[in-house]
């Protein structure tokens, strides 16, 4: 029995939709089509999967899924909280099941209708039910209803401690953009965007403008977890798991964790940083291009400095250096990420994890050996290395 996951699955098989405003179907027919993909791309048969693993918020329950799929019998399914933290999540969920014989093929889904549905931009001002009510209710009443209203105050204190600018945040929006020129399924493709673009966006809540914001998107993304010995029979290259974790530091509320002595870092972002180069035996300079949760740019800027790609305060200066550029030291969310590609809740950035190791993304550096993936920020997240088998 394995003491950690470090080599014991691996990524066999990815499949998404289309990425739109308006899918015009069911979050089902989304999570379906994903899931079959995601099948299909192993090189497989729905008969073989036996586990599946989504959200909490996922509205499509595993055995509607597996019955419209033609997946048979199931030992294995879970789900994961905490929005986009659960992205690495499910991978983790689904690694210890494979590695432990809970399951043998698991797939892993997050499939919404995030723009032309429930927008999670709107804010949590309503119906919550959730016992996260408690903590907000302290913030609603002075306006932190949304998002980006709970990283805003965060980046305030960010930016002014360390002295970054919009103009760092830009760089990190638009080198995105530029590689989602690349990729066609992108939202943003065809849509390439200036310091002078960014610059004059709207302000949405300071210091963020538009572009420093994620998309709505409808769409849906899957990725397949056998072992490894399994995934060599398969259709395709595999990524190895040299590591996976979650992590949820002391203090933690679901993204405003406003109580803790330095709101200008993430300690639960360092601690997954701290456990997944530990079981992986790798460390900063190790990994050859990363997918950073990206639902708003400052979060780069931290995580950057949380997995010690530089020091503290020192990240604003990392990316005008054009280092999360294919040719830079990090080449970052290449597909475009949730800024410029889709927001699938991070599980598209794990996707282009795998075609990084592939080999098959639209823009591919040279060498890439380990990728890091990382969950959302400010909420209970993990982290992901892949790696070459």
């Amino acid at each position: 029995m394995p003491t950690t996951l470090h080599n014991e699955a691996a990524i066999a098989g990815i499949g998404q939709t289309a990425y739109s405003k308006n899918s015009g179907v069911s979050e089902l027919s989304l999570a379906t089509e994903c899931v079959r993909k995601a099948i299909d791309d192993a090189g497989i048969e729905p008969s073989e999967v036996d586990g599946l693993v989504t959200y909490t918020m996922d509205s499509s329950d595993e055995v509607e899924v597996a019955r419209t799929v033609g997946i048979g019998d199931m030992t294995f399914w879970s789900q994961v909280n905490y929005g986009g933290g659960a992205a690495v999540g499910l991978v983790a969920h689904a690694a210890m099941a494979v590695a432990t014989g809970a399951a043998k093929n698991v797939v892993v889904y997050r499939a919404l209708n995030g723009r032309s549905g429930q927008r999670m931009g709107q804010g949590v001002s309503g119906n919550i039910i959730s016992s996260d009510l408690i903590h907000w209710s302290w913030y609603m009443p002075f306006g932190l209803l949304t998002p980006a209203s709970w990283i805003a105050l965060q980046a305030q204190l960010y930016m002014h401690k360390y002295g970054a600018t919009s103009e760092h945040l830009a760089h990190v929006a638009i080198t995105q953009r530029k590689h989602a020129q690349n990729n066609p399924n992108a939202a943003m493709y065809g849509k390439p965007m200036t310091m002078d673009d960014y610059m004059n966006s709207r302000m949405v809540c300071e210091p963020l403008r538009l572009f420093d914001c994620c998309q709505e998107d409808d769409g849906g993304c899957a990725l397949l977890i056998t072992s490894p010995e399994r995934a060599k029979d398969m259709k395709q290259k595999p990524a190895v798991i040299r590591g996976v974790t979650q992590a949820s530091f002391e203090g933690q509320e679901q993204m405003t964790s406003f109580y803790r002595d330095d709101l200008a870092a993430l300690p639960e972002m360092e601690l997954a940083a701290q456990r997944v180069y530990e079981m992986s035996g790798l460390s900063a300079k190790d990994i050859d291009a990363a997918c950073l949760y990206d639902a708003f740019t400052p979060e780069i800027l931290m995580q950057l400095e949380a997995f010690g790609f530089c020091g503290k305060g020192e990240a604003k200066d990392f990316v005008t250096e054009d280092s999360l550029t294919i040719g830079g030291a990090l080449p970052n969310n290449t597909h475009g990420g949730l800024l410029s590609e889709a927001y699938m809740h991070g599980v598209n950035n794990l996707a282009e994890g795998v075609r990084l190791i592939r080999g098959e993304s639209c823009n591919q550096p040279e060498g890439v050996e380990h990728v890091l993936v990382t969950s959302g920020v400010g909420v209970p997240t993990g982290a992901v290395i892949f790696g070459q088998d």
